[in-house]
Order: C-alpha cells, then structure tokens, then sequence
C-alpha cells in the first residue's frame, strides 16, 4: 500500500495538470492529451516511476481521459448541428483500425522511443499552430477512395503514439481539404472518440510490473489520474471557453505553437538522455 505522502503529491500534481489541460482544451481547442502526456510523464517521474514503460503509462491515460471528453465535446456540438457524420463515418473504420495497430506498437517499445516519436510529432504540430494559415488548402473537399484508405489509419496510428484525440490531426487535415473550421473541430471530436476507445481497451490489457506502476494503475491506465484530470477538465474547460472569446485566437495560437515547440524539443533532450 503506496504511503500517503506518496498518494497526496499525486493527487495535488494531477489537480493541476487537469485544470490546466481544461483551461488550455476550452482556450484553444485543441485536445488535452497533448499537454496531458508530457504533465503525466513530467509528476510520475517526479514521484519515482521513471521506468522503461513509463511513457505506455503516460499514452493509455491521456487517452482514457479522451473517451470523457470528446464523447462530451461531439454531443455539443451536435447539439448545435456542427459534426459532419459523412466525414466521421467514411473516416472512423480506419481511424479505428491504426489506433490498435499503435497500442501494439507502443506496447512494444521502450519509453525513450515513444518520447522521440512524441517529441517529433509534437513538433509538427507545434509548427503548424505557429506558422499555419486558414487559407491554407490541399484539397476542396476530403479525401476519399484509396487516398483515404491510406490517410485514416495513419491519423489513428500517430495520435496513439502521441497519446492524443483526433484534434492535432484532425482539424488541420480538414481544414485543408476546406471543411469549416468550427465543423472540422466538432468532426475531430469524434475522431477522438474512434481513437481513444479500441487503444485504451488494447492498453489495459498489457502487463507493466508492480515496481514500475503508480499507485491505482490497472493495465497501463492510471485509474487515479483519468478520474481527477477528468473531473478538473469539465470544470476548467469552460473558463477556457470564455477566455477565449475574450481573446485573440489567432496570436494564443501561435504562442501556444512556440509552447509546444519547447515542450517538444525538451522531450526529445529527456529521449536523448542529456
């Protein structure tokens, strides 16, 4: 039984990470998993469990969360007539098919490697907040046929290495084939839910040892943080929300991308060991 020093700095470091993730889920719309799994990799290490599987810990339980929310986020916004279900049916069968080919990928590699691919990934997304420009455009329309075939398992794959919703990819990839920007976030919503449900059910059924498991970890779910995050998140998200409106989204956006630019790069200094 973990002491209850141990129990009590966990759960005030999981407090926080879940208001901010809320804050910053509300503010700019992008997914918490995103900040979740670097706070996540950043208070476990803290409290000890710096182990090769630590970062399998980290992924299954930003995505956890990620059920909560995004199933949350698509009944809104299909409340307000916002998901595109053409784009969510055509694209949520191979969504679903790369999550599961990424828990076991991820269940197969060790915590540096999974903090490389996140790092490096991370920091595309960081460019693209930074950088990107709504008229930016690939395509009028999405993908279909083969070329989606191809692209929607690759959406599942990489937002299950990064631990993430279907928010960093998604969004950015429909709002280059011209879908509406409040309709691509709604649609990503749902691509969340495809992608968060099949890998936690994949990931809670990997075995990670007791010495390297925080307290109340079954599989490689952390029961106590999905439970506190998730709680902190419906309560921050809308000050996020209305923070937002008060702001410019467009400058939060780009200071945001040089956030997570730096997040990225120190994840991948951790990965290289200096």
């Amino acid at each position: 039984m973990p002491d209850t020093t141990l129990l009590l700095s966990m759960g005030a470091m999981l407090l926080a990470i879940g208001a901010f993730a809320g804050v910053l889920a509300g503010l700019l719309g992008v997914g918490g998993g995103i900040i979740l799994v670097p706070a996540f990799f950043y208070a476990f290490q803290t409290l000890g469990y710096d182990s090769p599987y630590l970062m399998q810990i980290c992924l299954a339980t930003s995505l956890a969360t990620i059920i909560v929310t995004s199933v949350r986020s698509v009944l809104s916004h299909n409340r307000m007539g916002a998901v595109s279900w053409e784009i969510l049916r055509g694209w949520a069968p191979g969504i679903a098919i790369g999550a599961v080919l990424g828990v076991v990928v991820a269940a197969g590699l060790r915590s540096s490697v999974l903090q490389m691919i996140f790092g490096a990934l991370a920091a595309c997304v960081a460019l693209y907040m930074a950088l990107g420009r709504a008229d930016w455009r690939l395509g009028a329309e999405m993908p279909r046929g083969a070329l989606r075939a191809v692209l929607s398992p690759v959406v599942g794959f990489l937002s299950v290495l990064m631990g993430i919703g279907g928010g960093s990819f998604g969004v950015p990839l429909m709002s280059l084939h011209n879908v509406p920007i409040h309709r691509a976030v709604a649609t990503a919503a749902g691509f969340g839910v495809t992608i968060a449900a099949p890998s936690v059910a994949g990931f809670l059924l990997i075995a990670i040892p007791a010495e390297a498991r925080p307290p109340l970890t079954v599989g490689a779910v952390n029961v106590a943080a999905f439970a506190i995050v998730v709680a902190m998140t419906l309560m921050t998200a809308p000050i996020g929300v209305r923070l937002a409106h008060a702001t410019d989204a467009r400058r939060l956006k780009r200071v945001f991308g040089i956030f997570l630019g730096l997040v990225a790069l120190n994840m991948l200094r951790k990965a290289a060991g200096w």
